[in-house]
């Protein structure tokens, strides 16, 4: 047993030591502890610390003068400050791993919603696009509404002059002389002598079965993949006015574009077609004229003269079975208004980077002039991740080969979905 000092120096210090002994430890030479130790002798200076945890069940004993006093160091924990761990406790370091766990699944679950949230809402946007401008083919004919289109157009021409013919008409250059303003494809300026010897050998006139329609319903047949698979072929065969544009076939693909033709719009590299195959006897072929040599070669395929083989981006046919009758030469004026007010297209261009419209967006815009309600079919280009994607319904070409063709395909794209937005042309196909 030590001596009561000596307890004294072990235990007196605010029980230090006493929160490092444990009640089965024994100091050298002591056996058996006695059951109730007698109370320590409290310093002068010692403030007595009255116990906060206890590991026994039993109440620590009274002393006689009344005070509340830890009666030994194995029974209670007095000298532990408030905050205060043992270096061994594992509790903080598992509480600190639980929030962090609990942070990282927050953090991932936030990240998981705001991509279902993205994805839906991109989903949402392409069914809201395909909605806005894809129309379901009608089962049966639509009502057309007289004047309707021209309704529409004002909105996206503004205020302009219609009186203007669709074909060249001989009188305009022969017994009035009607300078043009611009040189083609925005007009005729430098090229009349030319045009003067087409314009006897055709014709301008719209035939009767078209004029005498009180209300005209019109259809432009692209040329884009799209129309694949449409199976649309007996719808579009129901308009009144069925518009195709240059060399895309029809035998063969019946059953997705029709064969009722009763314009089709064309030039001289795209001229590579049998018309006896692909288009009706009372079918219009309208030429398109980019450039003077455009002339030269109608008037030599009508005519039976030499040909001309130079000039041309693309050799257009040497021999042409066609009907003189049949042809008609698009006023200009046409191509002027997509390209300023479409297309924005200044009229005077350097040559060597001159932009026109296509084809296509010249035969909506003629459609707009002549009809009185007009849907579109096989419009538009692939995605730009499609790269390897045909173009057209009926011949694999890519995107790639419009690079030097002098159209933007993205500005008209504008266009054409303006006119869909504004309820000028309907869709027949998502575009």
């Amino acid at each position: 047993m030590l001596p009561e000092r000596g307890r004294h120096l072990l235990f007196g210090q605010r029980g230090a030591m006493s929160y490092r002994m444990r009640p089965q430890d024994t100091l050298p030479g002591e056996q058996d502890p006695p059951s109730s130790p007698p109370p320590l002798r409290q310093h002068p200076e010692q403030k007595v610390l009255k116990p906060q945890h206890r590991l026994t069940d039993e109440p620590p004993p009274a002393l006689s003068d009344g005070m509340d006093v830890c009666p030994c160091a194995f029974s209670c924990v007095s000298s532990v400050a408030r905050g205060s761990r043992d270096d061994n406790s594992p509790q903080e370091p598992w509480h600190l791993r639980n929030m962090i766990s609990k942070s990282r699944w927050k953090l991932l679950a936030m990240l998981a919603l705001f991509l279902a949230v993205m994805v839906w809402y991109s989903i949402s946007r392409e069914d809201r696009y395909i909605e806005l401008f894809y129309f379901p083919v009608p089962g049966k004919k639509e009502p057309c509404l007289q004047g309707e289109a021209e309704k529409m157009v004002s909105k996206l021409f503004g205020n302009y002059s219609r009186e203007q013919p669709f074909f060249l008409q001989l009188k305009d250059y022969f017994w009035v002389k009607t300078p043009s303003l611009y040189e083609l494809p925005y007009g005729t300026k430098g090229s009349e002598d030319l045009l003067l010897r087409v314009l006897a050998i055709t014709s301008y006139s719209i035939p009767e079965s078209i004029q005498s329609l009180k209300c005209r319903r019109c259809v432009v047949v692209g040329n884009g993949h799209r129309l694949r698979n449409s199976s649309l072929g007996e719808a579009i065969n129901k308009y009144d006015v069925v518009i195709r544009l240059n060399s895309a076939p029809v035998a063969g693909y019946e059953q997705d574009v029709g064969s009722k033709t009763t314009m089709r719009l064309f030039y001289p590299e795209s001229a590579h077609f049998n018309p006896k195959v692909e288009d009706n006897p009372d079918t219009l072929l309208v030429l398109v004229a980019f450039k003077a040599m455009d002339f030269h070669w109608i008037e030599s395929i009508l005519s039976d003269k030499k040909r001309v083989r130079k000039g041309f981006w693309k050799q257009p046919p040497l021999i042409w079975d066609v009907n003189p009758k049949q042809i008609r030469i698009l006023n200009p004026f046409y191509m002027e208004i997509a390209a300023d007010k479409l297309l924005s297209l200044p009229i005077h261009q350097p040559h060597k980077i001159k932009q026109k419209p296509t084809t296509g967006l010249l035969a909506i815009t003629l459609a707009l002039h002549l009809c009185d309600l007009v849907h579109i079919a096989g419009f538009g280009y692939p995605d730009a991740h499609q790269k390897k994607q045909s173009i057209h319904y009926y011949e694999y070409i890519t995107l790639k080969s419009m690079m030097w063709s002098g159209h933007n395909v993205s500005q008209e794209a504008l266009a054409i979905k303006r006119m869909l937005e504004i309820g000028a042309v309907k869709n027949l196909t998502y575009f």
